[in-house]
């Protein structure tokens, strides 16, 4: 294993150390802000005098909107949309400065809008989401970005599309139903009234996969079941998503299918570059980048990471393991917290993280874990830094 431990925190009083604490939500349980501000209390009530630097993170999913706007002290826009069932909701997005927008499709289109016996992407519609791009667009943004994740949808973002002004329709010439299961109809596309909504605007979506739209590895076989299809409605899903890509990629005359990624969402990143010509960046790297992650980690003395549950899975493009990379690339000292440490997370202590650390006090079950977080977390930050005390005075 290569070994890489970074220099020793160093306690001199004679200066403020600077902490960089730079977590991914706690799932289900605390947001990344408030994760951040979690473990930020813990390390003051021992080191009051410590300079911390709150970069709450996010890969593109839940919580992508509330980390930018932080980072960048945006503000965050309350609108009418729709939710996955086309009924009226109220969902937010944010603007980072005057003419940059974050928009998580979360907020309107994701899985969390659902009851378990309401999931059904055969029906499910991303036209919350777009109607949520569309007032970004009404209030000046040219440049949006939008975090995939979380999804309940499987309709390529043609619902999205619809919301922008996108007519999509069958063999008879009606107007495609909403969701996944309408796409095996779809016959011809009329893009003309998107396209002058949308002239102009540079668009950026965020994703933390990169499966293909289709196949065994694509959209639905890799994430329907999760989102309410058996294998019936799996079967005929793929096939809407087939014919779309067919139909999609004669009129544009050129194929998005396979790029790495596409299959995000529910093919939601394949809508996205379909109809709006949208670049598509790896979630970590581009929120990275908003946040100016890397800059405070190049000041850093220590870097504090971590999310829920941390395993063989977190080296797979999660963001604590993109946390700690980049720590190491600065031979910065770097530490994660995690609800649960489980198999495999041995091998990430020595390289990228010098270690590694559970927040539970003693033996507890998931439900008090997930609702006791905030303390749990604020108690093992105390715990690390009384130890880093000992050991720099030792």
């Amino acid at each position: 294993m290569n070994h890489n431990p970074g220099r020793l925190v160093n306690f001199d009083k004679k200066r403020l150390m600077k902490i960089v604490i730079a977590p991914d939500s706690f799932k289900n349980s605390l947001s990344a802000v408030k994760v951040a501000d979690a473990i930020a209390d813990g390390i003051l009530n021992i080191s009051p005098n410590a300079q911390i630097v709150r970069l709450p993170m996010a890969d593109g999913g839940e919580g992508t909107v509330d980390a930018l706007v932080k980072a960048t002290e945006g503000k965050k826009v309350f609108v009418k949309t729709k939710d996955p069932l086309m009924r009226d909701i109220e969902a937010s997005y944010g603007f980072l400065d005057d003419s940059t927008a974050v928009v998580e499709m979360a907020a309107a289109s994701g899985i969390e809008r659902l009851t378990k016996d309401e999931l059904n992407p055969l029906e499910a519609t991303t036209y919350g989401t777009g109607l949520l791009i569309k007032d970004a667009i009404q209030k000046g943004a040219k440049k949006i970005i939008i975090g995939l994740g979380g999804s309940a949808t499987n309709d390529a973002g043609a619902g999205m599309a619809q919301a922008l002004g996108a007519s999509l329709k069958d063999a008879s010439g009606k107007e495609l139903n909403p969701g996944g299961l309408s796409l095996q109809n779809l016959k011809t596309v009329e893009l003309s009234d998107l396209k002058e909504l949308t002239q102009g605007i540079e668009f950026i979506t965020a994703v933390d996969v990169n499966n293909p739209l289709l196949g065994a590895k694509g959209a639905t076989c890799t994430y329907g079941p999760q989102k309410g299809a058996g294998p019936k409605a799996l079967e005929a899903l793929e096939e809407s998503l087939q014919n779309f890509a067919d139909v999609m990629e004669k009129h544009l005359n050129t194929s998005f299918r396979n790029i790495e990624g596409a299959g995000a969402a529910g093919g939601m990143a394949a809508g996205l570059i379909a109809f709006l010509g949208a670049e598509v960046r790896g979630g970590f790297e581009l929120i990275s980048d908003l946040c100016s992650l890397e800059e405070h980690i190049r000041e850093a003395d220590l870097v504090i990471t971590g999310e829920g549950k941390m395993d063989a899975q977190t080296a797979y493009g999660k963001t604590p393991f993109g946390v700690a990379q980049m720590a190491a690339k600065h031979k910065k000292p770097v530490v994660g917290f995690a609800g649960t440490l489980d198999g495999g997370y041995e091998e990430m202590i020595g390289h990228p993280f010098n270690n590694l650390y559970p927040i539970t006090e003693k033996p507890v079950n998931l439900e008090y874990a997930m609702k006791d977080a905030a303390r749990l977390l604020t108690k093992a930050a105390e715990r690390l830094f009384r130890s880093l005390k000992l050991g720099s005075e030792l």
